[in-house]
């Protein structure tokens, strides 16, 4: 028992928000050192931890060549290469890894009539080309809005309850190199929709050109992923742990519709929302799905 105890170490006392950055970016509290009251770990210095280049192996080595040798298969039938994992896709992959494991998840879908929102932002657009909001801003909005009205949503599941956040920040997934990044847009249901359309933008340029702060990657209570611009009509996300739940957007596209009894062509949008079924039940998820839809059916809602 005694060794048992020995090999234990000590529970690093480090803020809330310092723990939740640590576990988004794979970072070992036992490797930093708190600058806080009695040594405490705060967000400054789980920060510093992130952009610290990554420690050096114990003993020297040459550097990696830019394309892995070629290693041969078991099989025999060719070759193959080793591409080793950057940090950021070691983190993606544990935390994909830790969700499909840990979740008891399911899947409500929905289709949105989208056609007074095509003709909104069409308006938006000719009024001011260069700032005109996206429809994954709509969306945003919208979530930003119905979480609101949907505390259990916007929450994490713990072994101590329900924990229900007092902010509401949509993270928004975007591919950047052989990786996926989703930072987050804070407040996003105080801020219009017109600076969410330039905060989403920012974020995004910051991504694809490598520049993106830590801190513009913590504290999402919630997540949109949008696969619209390759074509894909309906998805399935994983839930981006430890929130409660994440939305699938698919492509926007003209399909038939019934209106008023006639058949008509209109234009459609299915949404996917992936839930965590420890805090979210079949009920909680088809009424925050349905909320978004009403919203952006009714788009005019989202510029008050």
């Amino acid at each position: 028992m005694s060794a048992v105890l020995e090999r234990r170490r000590p529970r690093q006392i480090a803020s809330p928000l310092a723990r939740r950055i640590a576990r988004l970016h794979g970072i070992d509290l036992a490797t930093v050192t708190g600058s806080g009251t009695n040594g405490r770990i705060v967000r400054r210095d789980v920060e510093a931890a992130v952009a610290a280049p990554a420690p050096a192996a114990p003993a020297p080595a040459a550097l990696p060549a830019p394309a892995p040798a070629p290693v041969a298969t078991p099989t025999g039938r060719g070759d193959a290469t080793t591409q080793p994992l950057t940090r950021l896709q070691q983190t993606v992959a544990r935390r994909m890894a830790e969700a499909k494991a840990t979740v008891p998840e399911f899947l409500v879908e929905t289709r949105v009539d989208m056609d007074v929102a095509v003709a909104l932002r069409a308006q938006l657009k000719a009024a001011d080309p260069e700032r005109a909001p996206s429809f994954n801003d709509l969306v945003v909005k919208a979530c930003a809005l119905a979480l609101r009205e949907h505390p259990r949503a916007n929450g994490s599941y713990t072994r101590d309850g329900f924990q229900l956040h007092d902010h509401v920040a949509v993270g928004v997934a975007v591919a950047a190199d052989d990786a996926l990044v989703v930072p987050v847009i804070a407040d996003a249901d105080r801020r219009s929709l017109g600076e969410i359309a330039r905060e989403a933008r920012r974020l995004a340029a910051a991504v694809r050109e490598g520049t993106i702060a830590p801190a513009d990657l913590a504290g999402g209570t919630f997540t949109v992923s949008n696969l619209g611009m390759f074509g894909v009509t309906r998805f399935q996300a994983i839930v981006n742990v430890p929130q409660a739940a994440i939305l699938a957007v698919g492509a926007l596209r003209h399909e038939p519709v019934v209106r008023d009894g006639a058949l008509a062509v209109g234009h459609v949008m299915d949404l996917a929302l992936t839930c965590d079924h420890r805090i979210l039940y079949g009920a909680d998820g088809a009424r925050f799905l349905a909320h978004v839809r009403e919203l952006l059916e009714r788009p005019l809602s989202l510029l008050l």
